[in-house]
């Protein structure tokens, strides 16, 4: 049998992204098994098995394909499937590996105590934007959380994206209001590359608040789908879709959750295909930390991070991407030895003492008191007066007690 041309195998891809509804299991087994152009032969003609006949019988006689391929062109987008170069053969390699396992333990009957969606590779990919997908997805990390994020939350996704933009991280996200769109805006504030991961078609992404953003995303970076260009943002799409977030990037971050938020699901299905999952701790106060910090409490592989060097530690290459230890501030009493640390803690923390009152205070002979004074002096730590010894005001600012 001759192989097929590349124009039928696009078409038949483009066919079954709108057939079928992304994330099907039994659907994906059977491409892989057929290959596309003679799978949708089949299930046109209503002769492939009955689990993946039935998943297109409601719209196995639509045939749309040349009018969504025409479209996306209108679009300035395009359909990358598996057969082409700039497929993300790499970062899609984990969820291959989670789907095959998930699939045989089915099959031996072992109960998955996860979440409903398949950890299903994509058929195919509609995407906006001039930059090769698995270039773009190379260095990659996903920053999801709450649309209904606060000041604190979107400050902290924004400081992320622009972070992770600086250190060459391409920052992967939904899109959506909140933490989706904090992150987007960081790391194009950074001139880096982000990636908006849409739950319907590529013709007017959701949410059509986020028109502006979108245009900026698909002119600098990518956006993204599983669905035909007109598909509508149905609320099953958006778990389905989160699938792809956690897969597509070499970790995924949560910046505040609610207790039932989908970002927790993203943080979940990544942990599934094996990648780096991370969350920041936010208030307890804070609804809309509960469900974050309780992923935190509740998961010892997920690690806390609260800036992007410790992110890209957990994604990056082993012994180059180590974050720095942020250095604390200088104190006063930063470089005092011991005796002379003893001399200032025997001042009193108002009014003046002499030198043999600072001594028995202190517990230190009055000749090394004598010794210590003028050194705190010209630290700036103590001034002499007519009266005695005092503690200056920088001094009792700083805590020096």
């Amino acid at each position: 049998m001759s192989r097929p041309a590349a124009a039928e195998v696009r078409l038949a891809r483009a066919w079954l992204s709108r057939a079928v509804e992304p994330g099907r299991p039994a659907l994906y087994e059977f491409v892989s098994a057929v290959g596309p152009v003679e799978a949708v032969r089949r299930l046109r003609a209503g002769s492939a098995g009955d689990e993946v006949a039935a998943l297109a019988e409601a719209r196995r006689a639509q045939d749309r394909a040349a009018d969504d391929l025409a479209e996306a062109a209108r679009l300035g987008a395009r359909l990358v499937t598996p057969e082409d170069d700039e497929w993300p053969d790499e970062a899609l390699r984990p969820i291959e590996i989670a789907f095959a396992r998930e699939q045989a333990a089915r099959r031996a009957q072992v109960l998955l105590d996860r979440d409903q969606v398949a950890m299903v590779p994509p058929l195919a990919l509609w995407v906006v934007g001039g930059v090769r997908v698995d270039e773009a997805l190379a260095r990659a990390v996903a920053v999801v959380g709450s649309r209904t994020a606060t000041p604190y939350g979107e400050h902290v996704a924004a400081d992320l994206g622009h972070g992770l933009a600086g250190r060459r991280w391409t920052v992967v996200s939904g899109g959506a209001y909140g933490i989706d769109g904090a992150a987007h805006r960081g790391a194009l504030a950074g001139s880096g590359l982000t990636v908006a991961v849409v739950a319907g078609g590529l013709a007017a992404p959701y949410p059509r608040g986020h028109a502006a953003l979108f245009a900026r995303i698909a002119r600098d970076g990518l956006l993204m789908s599983e669905w035909p260009p007109d598909a509508t943002p149905q609320r099953h799409r958006f778990l389905v879709r989160n699938r792809l977030i956690a897969a597509l990037t070499a970790g995924t971050v949560v910046v505040e959750a609610g207790v039932r938020s989908g970002a927790l699901a993203t943080g979940r299905q990544a942990l599934r295909v094996g990648r780096a999952v991370m969350a920041v701790p936010g208030p307890v106060t804070s609804a809309e930390s509960a469900g974050v910090n309780r992923f935190l409490q509740d998961n010892a592989e997920v690690r806390l991070v609260t800036r992007a060097a410790d992110v890209v530690e957990m994604v990056g290459v082993i012994g180059e991407d180590l974050a720095p230890r942020d250095p604390a501030p200088p104190a006063p009493r930063d470089g005092l030895d011991p005796i002379a640390l003893q001399v200032l803690d025997g001042l009193p923390t108002s009014g003046t003492a002499s030198p043999d009152r600072i001594a028995v205070a202190a517990g230190v002979p009055p000749l090394d008191v004598l010794r210590c004074l003028p050194g705190l002096e010209a630290r700036g730590l103590v001034d002499a007066t007519p009266s005695g010894w005092c503690l200056t005001a920088a001094a009792r600012g700083a805590g020096t007690r």
